[in-house]
C-alpha cells in the first residue's frame, strides 16, 4: 500500500536501536531497523533494495513511514506488520514483513565492535566527534558514513556503539528463496550512506536535526 506522508510534522529526534545489514545469493539486499527507544514508540522496519535495483520500504505504520521518509528515498512503500524478534539462546534474529521471512544467525563481535566497545559513551558524544568518526568510518567502512543530510535536508548522525558478524541467513520472499548470505554488494542506495559490506549488527544511536 503506497501513500505519502508530506503532511506528517517534522522535526529533532533521537533513535536508538540496531541496524542490520545483509546480501543474499539472489542479489536482494536487506537493511533491517530494531528501534527500541523513539519518540514514536519502539517499532521496527526494512528497506530492501532488489537485484534489478528497485528500493522498497516496509513499515508497520503511516508516522514511521512519514520518519524514515525524511532520510530515505523508495520506489516502493508497503504497510505491513513488521516484526523482529531476537532470540539470545540462539543469537537469531527472526524478521517478519509482508512478503519477507528472514532468520539472520549473529556471530561474534566485530573489530570495529571491539574498538567501540572501547570507547566511553562521552567520546563518542563529545562536541566533533561525529566528524572525527566519520573520516574513519570511511575509510576502514567503505560506503558507511556516520553524517550526512536526508532527503528533506535533515541533519543526520550516526553514533554506533557495538558491531555484531552476521553469519548465516534463511530469507524467502514470498514462495521463492533469497539463497544464503552473501556481501551487501552493489552497496545499497537509500540514502547518503550505505551499511558495511561484510554483513553486520550494529548498534546505534541516531540524531536527526529539524530540516534546513
Amino acid at each position: 500500500m503506497a501513500h505519502s506522508a508530506q503532511d506528517d510534522p517534522a522535526g529533532p529526534a533521537v533513535l536508538r536501536g540496531h541496524i542490520a545489514g545483509v546480501g543474499t545469493a539472489q542479489g536482494t539486499r536487506l537493511v533491517v531497523g530494531r528501534w527500541l527507544d523513539t519518540p514514536l514508540g519502539p517499532f521496527a522496519d526494512v528497506m530492501v533494495e532488489r537485484a534489478d535495483g528497485a528500493r522498497l520500504l516496509l513499515a508497520p505504520r503511516r508516522d514511521v513511514v512519514a520518519l524514515i521518509t525524511r532520510l530515505y528515498t523508495f520506489d516502493e512503500i508497503h504497510l505491513v506488520d513488521v516484526r523482529v524478534v531476537p532470540d539470545e539462546r540462539s543469537r537469531t534474529w527472526t524478521v517478519t514483513a509482508g512478503p519477507l521471512d528472514a532468520r539472520l544467525t549473529l556471530g561474534a563481535r566485530t573489530g570495529v565492535g571491539t574498538l567501540l566497545r572501547m570507547l566511553p559513551d562521552g567520546v563518542l558524544d563529545a562536541p566533533g566527534a561525529a566528524e572525527v568518526v566519520d573520516v574513519v568510518a570511511r575509510v576502514a567502512l567503505p560506503g558507511v558514513r556516520t553524517r550526512g543530510r536526508g532527503t528533506d535536508g535533515s541533519p543526520e548522525v550516526y553514533g554506533a556503539r557495538d558491531q555484531h558478524a552476521v553469519v548465516a541467513l534463511d530469507a524467502r520472499w514470498g514462495a521463492a528463496s533469497l539463497g544464503p548470505l552473501r556481501d551487501v554488494r552493489p552497496a545499497v542506495r537509500f540514502g547518503f550512506s550505505s551499511v558495511p559490506a561484510t554483513p553486520a549488527v550494529t548498534a546505534v544511536r541516531v540524531r536527526i536535526g529539524a530540516p534546513r
